[in-house]
């Protein structure tokens, strides 16, 4: 038998969830839509902290990280659950107290001066691999490492960094082997920001708030190469990786707030005498959605699991991105065309919606490169048809 209910504590935790991120998040959107409006960052730097504090003191701080630091350990499936929990509101909230995957591959002092203090809050990181001329041809990478005595000495620019107008340190990637590129000549630095790396940013049509980083003669000391020399790009795919699951899981969580939205407007909304929820016409833009955003769901979780058993998710995670982000699309569009005029308006968050789920057919693998990587996989073999319970 093959049971998809939540144990009581599993229950009992997304709930807790679901009403801090109703309670305490949800009334800021107000002024996250002020913000924006004025060209202001979307909360207060202080807000977020207070939040995260409110959090930690409710028992949520480091929702992945193990246990021996601190963490609540979740696991990749209640992660997911949480996500679609955070994702209900457009306001830029997360847990704190988690690190970057990789940086646990450090070695105990790279662990004391990073990973422990990030996972504190006291250090910002940022991961930067992506550049002008390599966006998701991350082989294709043209930052230089060159030595220099006991010291590396980094040239080039990395763009469309996540975090990198905020981080204090930075995991850049750069090449050490230009023969070799990216099979053994590849390496991952820990970049501190006061090494002389800067950032600029760069404006979008929604929220996120990417930089471009430039690295001029930057020198790093050998002690601070993050796993070893060479071996960078395998850690790069492991932080792409990883956490895949989790961009459609909180798309889950928007379109499903939306999708709600959108049925309380067709019950009030009166058109020619009848409200628009008798049109058939609506009803069938509330039905395909709410059939896009389970099977979203169920790919998600499908994927989750997969990487709490240990298993290669790569596949699955690649196909739930692709259909959550075309999902979330195509739900936001719909959303707002229910709404006919007042959707297209300032005054509702609808338009604010659609600009920021835009962005997950791009960032973390583009749509295109999600299609080339589970069509490689079939043709070469590597992920099979028919399988269940496998």
């Amino acid at each position: 038998m093959v049971d998809f209910s939540l144990s009581d504590e599993e229950r009992q935790i997304r709930d807790t969830v679901r009403s801090f991120i109703a309670n305490e998040v949800m009334p800021l959107e107000s002024e996250v839509l002020r913000n924006e409006r004025a060209g202001k960052p979307a909360v207060d730097p202080a807000v977020v902290t207070e939040l995260r504090q409110k959090a930690r003191k409710a028992g949520f701080w480091g929702v992945n990280t193990p246990e021996e630091y601190g963490g609540m350990e979740l696991g990749p499936v209640m992660s997911a659950i949480l996500s679609i929990e955070v994702g209900r509101t457009y306001v830029p909230f997360s847990f704190g107290g988690s690190a970057d995957n990789i940086l646990y591959a450090g070695n105990a002092e790279q662990k004391q001066r990073y990973l422990l203090p990030t996972i504190a809050g006291e250090r910002r990181s940022c991961f930067a691999i992506t550049e002008p001329g390599a966006g998701s041809d991350a082989r294709n990478i043209r930052t230089r490492a060159v030595r220099d005595g006991g010291d590396w000495v980094i040239n080039g620019e990395k763009t469309f960094i996540t975090g990198g107008n905020e981080a204090d340190f930075v995991m850049v990637f750069a090449v050490t082997d230009p023969e070799r590129g990216a099979d053994g000549g590849v390496t991952c630095f820990l970049v501190d920001r006061d090494m002389g790396w800067k950032s600029e940013p760069i404006p979008t049509m929604g929220q996120w708030g990417p930089a471009a980083l430039v690295f001029d003669n930057v020198r790093v000391p050998e002690s601070n190469i993050l796993g070893e020399l060479g071996q960078g790009f395998p850690l790069a795919m492991r932080w792409i990786g990883q956490g895949r699951y989790l961009i459609p899981a909180r798309a889950i969580g928007a379109a499903e707030r939306m999708l709600q939205m959108a049925i309380d407007y067709a019950n009030i909304r009166q058109s020619m005498g009848r409200t628009i929820g008798e049109y058939q016409a609506i009803q069938w833009q509330i039905a395909d959605s709410q059939v896009d955003i389970e099977a979203t769901k169920w790919l998600t979780l499908h994927a989750a699991w997969q990487v709490q058993q240990g298993r290669d998710a790569r596949h699955a995670s690649s196909i739930a991105k692709l259909h959550g982000a075309g999902m979330a699309n195509d739900v936001v569009d719909r959303v707002l065309q229910i709404h006919g005029g007042m959707g297209y308006t300032k005054e509702l968050p609808i338009e604010r919606w659609y600009r920021e789920l835009r962005l997950l057919r791009i960032y973390e693998g583009t749509d295109e490169i999600q299609r080339r990587t589970i069509a490689r996989n079939l043709l070469k073999g590597y992920a099979k048809l028919g399988g269940v319970g496998e």
